[in-house]
Formats: structure tokens, C-alpha cells, sequence
């Protein structure tokens, strides 16, 4: 297929199939647990839009899990069919920690997710907000064991080799590997940033559209104090984790930061753009700004880095790739930081709800969060290349004896499968969030009936047959609070 060898095209499938998997966790990991903070606001204040929000947020909650699910057995399936050398060598480490998440989070969100979805006139409130609490915490352990062991194949130790496998001698080690800290926290605040922006999204689309109501109003509310506190967080995380990953996988900064060699004393610049070209062994175009590189990568005014040239050919990951999407990763990182300061500005200006030029960039910015994991996600797995377990065992060697034409077969089978059956999932979702959470949707009436006390909650017949959105404004008449001069 376009010239592609079995390995490329084993990684490329690997690649897609993980590419849509990683947006589904990452929304639910977010999700449940603002579930549970509007479900604690709806039970200390009762206020009625935290009850309506937690409604409406719950449906795309339900979808988001759902998708997650078929899209991670997906994932499960591939290390047997396209990794069998990988899953021989290290299943020894990589089996158990995936079965502990099996047996601790996915155990307890299965146990406490049907009461959450459909047991609100079912159980007492205080058991509903358990369950609710009880799906986020499964959730949160899910990331844990999955980010211990992807963690260790990046920085991996605890372990022996006997008879050509991987042997764990050491579960701590195994578990509290390296960069694990730095990774798992990484991954959560990333995930609850990508949950806070598409929720701020959602809101600045429904206020741009003249729904202005106190349910919108708090998502945007919420989504802002969130943005505003975790992404400066998250930029210092990501500078620890750049350390780290300095000290343990040097070749992978020198590729995302295109630098080849050193020359003499010399600070290092930052590069802001460029072309690394891995032919030429040189950063093509570059333009950078002196000696701010050395002070990012090195806390220090003239440290250094060593370079990709020092490393050999073989062993070097594809810097081309790495340069830009780690630039796309902080790139918008900078700008979740910029929207969080100007909602605080508009904020304390009480504009917040009515600067038109703010709701069009937080409604732009609705799939940054997911666009920023996604590039993350890239700058890691392709910057651990040509290592499968970094430093030892080769991607090469990891690969199951397949032909390409078979690969191209099933990655073609899959771009079709997912396109289609993801693309309706997705479809959905923004269909939900068109329709926006109702005044009173959480109102249960006492008759019984059809969607009423005595039918259970349906968080997936949501929407009408048509998408409209009942009660819509869209005047300036109707939205005085929306006056384009604000």
C-alpha cells in the first residue's frame, strides 16, 4: 500500500485506531468527575441549572463512555494480531497491569454506572451521588494503570530478561516508574482541560446564538475558572516532564527541538519554526530566539542538550514529525492559558457573558483540548521510536510476521469501520450539545409514563427527530444581554 513496508503499516493502523480510542477517555475521564462536582452543587444548593446541566452533560457522558469502550476492546485485540512479538516478550509486565485496571476501575464503573445513568428516581439521592463519585474515582484508577503501563515501556526498569521475556522482579519499580508521575499527572490535567474547553465551547456556541439562560451561563462560568487555574498548571507539569524526559530520553528533545549538534559553548535558541530534515542533518528555515532553548531545556542561561547527531541513525526518531507536533501541543497550550486571562479581564469587567469576540475564540477553542492530547499523544509515542520498550526491545522486533497486503487490508477495513461507525457517534454527540441543556430538563414529573418517574432514565434517546432547539432566540431583541457592541 503506497509503498508502505508491514511495520509502518502495522504502526500506521496501531496509530489510527489509538488516535480515535484516546479522545473518548479522555472526554469521560473529564466528564465524570464534573458530573459529580454538579451533582454535589445540585445537592448542596439545589439550585436548579446544576440539576440541569448534570442531565444534559450525562447523555453525551453516556455516548462518550460507550464509543470508549468498543473503540479500547479494538486496541486489546491488535496487540495479539499485529504485536504477538511484543506481547511475548513484555507480556509479562503489560498483561498484569492491564488486567488490574480490568479488575479495579473498569469493575467498579461498570458496577456504579447503571445506577448513575439510570437511577435517579430510583435510589436515594446520597447512593446517586456515590455511584456518580464512584464512576469518576474508576475513571481516574483506569489512567492510572494504563499510564503505568505505557510509562514503563517508555522509562522501563523493575524487570529481567530470562529465556528472551521480560520478567518483573520489582512491581514498585514496574508501577512507579520514571516518568510515570509526571506522565499520569500530564494526561488528567489534559484530559480535564479538554472536557473544560468543549464544555466552555458548548456554552459561548449556545450564547452566540442568543440562549441565554443561568444553566449556559454556569458551564461557561465553570468551564473558565477551570481553564484559567489548570493550563498555567498543566505548562508546569509539561516543563518537569521535559526534564525527565531529558534526563531518560535524550534523543527525543533533540528531535522536537531540531537540534543536531552542539557548536563549542554556544546557548542553544529556541526554535519557533524550521523543517528538520533528517537527510540533510539540519533544521532547514529555522528561525529562532538565542539562548531561550537552554534556558527552557536546561534552566540554565547556557546549558546544552546533546544533539541528534550524536546518537546513531538508527536510533534516532523521526525529528521532522516530532518539531511540529509538539509545537501544535504547546502552541495551543499558550492559547488555553490566553483564553483563561481574558475571562478572568472580562470577568471582573462583567463582560464575560457578553464580549462576542471572546465567545467566538472559546467557542473555537471547544476541540483545542483534544487536538492538544492528540499531538501530545504523537510527540510521545513517535519521539520513543525506533524502541517499542525504550531501550530494549525494537519496534521491528515487536511486530507480528504479516504481510503488507494484509495490513492494507485491515487498515483499510478500519479507516471505513471507524469513519462510519465513529463518525455517528460524533454526529451525536454534537447533536446533544446543539440542543443544550433545557430549563427544567432534570424535572421528573409523578405520573409515570413514557420518559417519566416510572421509567428509567434513556441517556441515549436524547435528542428529537429534527435537532431543534425548543425556546430558541435569536434576535437581538431576544438577547439584549448578547448586544454585539459588548
Amino acid at each position: 500500500m503506497f509503498g508502505f513496508t508491514a511495520l509502518e503499516l502495522a504502526r500506521i493502523q496501531f496509530g489510527f485506531t489509538i488516535s480515535f480510542h484516546i479522545i473518548f477517555p479522555a472526554i469521560t475521564i473529564g466528564l465524570a468527575s464534573y458530573l459529580a462536582v454538579l451533582e454535589g452543587c445540585w445537592l448542596r444548593t439545589r439550585r436548579p441549572h446544576y440539576r440541569d446541566l448534570y442531565h444534559f452533560w450525562l447523555k453525551i457522558f453516556a455516548v462518550s463512555f460507550g464509543m470508549g469502550v468498543v473503540s479500547g476492546i479494538v486496541m486489546a485485540y491488535q496487540f495479539g494480531t499485529n504485536w504477538s512479538g511484543f506481547s511475548e516478550f513484555a507480556g509479562g509486565i503489560t498483561g498484569p497491569l492491564l488486567a488490574y485496571e480490568v479488575l479495579t476501575a473498569f469493575f467498579l464503573e461498570a458496577g456504579f454506572l447503571g445506577v448513575m445513568l439510570f437511577g435517579w428516581n430510583r435510589v436515594g439521592p446520597g447512593l446517586h451521588f456515590l455511584s456518580t463519585v464512584m464512576v469518576a474515582l474508576g475513571t481516574l484508577i483506569s489512567t492510572t494503570w494504563i499510564l503505568a503501563s505505557n510509562s514503563w515501556m517508555q522509562t522501563p526498569q523493575g524487570f529481567e530478561i530470562l529465556d528472551g521475556r521480560v520478567v518483573p522482579v520489582d512491581w514498585v519499580k514496574v508501577i512507579f516508574n520514571p516518568s510515570f508521575p509526571y506522565r499520569l499527572a500530564h494526561m488528567t490535567v489534559a484530559a480535564f482541560l479538554a472536557t473544560g474547553l468543549f464544555v466552555g465551547g458548548a456554552a459561548a456556541w449556545h450564547l452566540l446564538r442568543g440562549r441565554d439562560n443561568a444553566a449556559v451561563r454556569k458551564m461557561l462560568s465553570m468551564a473558565m475558572w477551570l481553564v484559567l487555574v489548570l493550563a498555567p498548571v498543566q505548562a508546569v507539569i509539561g516543563d518537569f516532564h521535559g526534564l525527565n524526559t531529558l534526563k531518560h530520553q535524550p534523543a527525543k528533545i533533540a528531535a522536537l527541538e531540531g537540534h543536531w549538534e552542539n557548536h563549542g559553548n554556544q546557548a542553544l535558541p529556541l526554535l519557533l519554526f524550521g523543517w528538520p530534515d533528517m537527510q540533510r542533518e539540519q533544521t532547514r528555515f529555522a528561525v529562532g530566539i538565542p539562548r531561550l532553548g537552554s534556558l527552557i531545556l536546561t534552566h540554565s542561561w547556557d546549558g546544552q542538550i546533546p544533539g541528534l547527531k550524536s546518537f546513531p541513525p538508527e536510533d534516532r526518531p523521526n525529528a521532522t514529525i516530532l518539531f511540529w507536533t509538539f509545537r501544535v501541543m504547546v502552541g495551543l497550550g499558550l492559547l488555553m492559558i490566553a483564553l483563561g486571562v481574558w475571562s478572568l479581564v472580562l470577568r471582573r469587567g462583567g463582560r464575560l457573558y457578553r464580549s462576542r469576540a471572546f465567545l467566538r475564540m472559546a467557542m473555537c477553542m471547544g476541540p483545542a483540548g483534544v487536538i492538544a492530547i492528540l499531538a501530545g499523544w504523537f510527540t510521545t509515542e513517535i519521539g520513543r521510536q525506533p524502541w517499542v520498550v525504550y531501550g530494549v526491545m525494537r519496534t521491528a522486533d515487536a511486530v507480528s510476521p504479516h504481510g503488507a497486503p494484509e495490513l492494507a487490508l485491515t487498515l483499510g477495513i478500519f479507516i471505513v469501520a471507524y469513519l462510519f461507525v465513529f463518525g455517528v457517534g460524533f454526529a451525536y454527540i454534537l447533536r446533544l450539545v446543539r440542543k443544550g441543556p433545557a430549563p427544567g430538563e432534570g424535572d421528573i414529573a409523578r405520573e409515570g409514563g413514557p420518559g417519566q418517574d416510572r421509567t428509567p432514565m434513556r441517556p441515549l434517546s436524547a435528542s428529537d427527530d429534527r435537532g431543534d432547539v425548543p425556546g430558541e432566540r435569536n434576535t437581538a431583541e431576544e438577547a439584549p444581554s448578547l448586544d454585539p457592541r459588548g
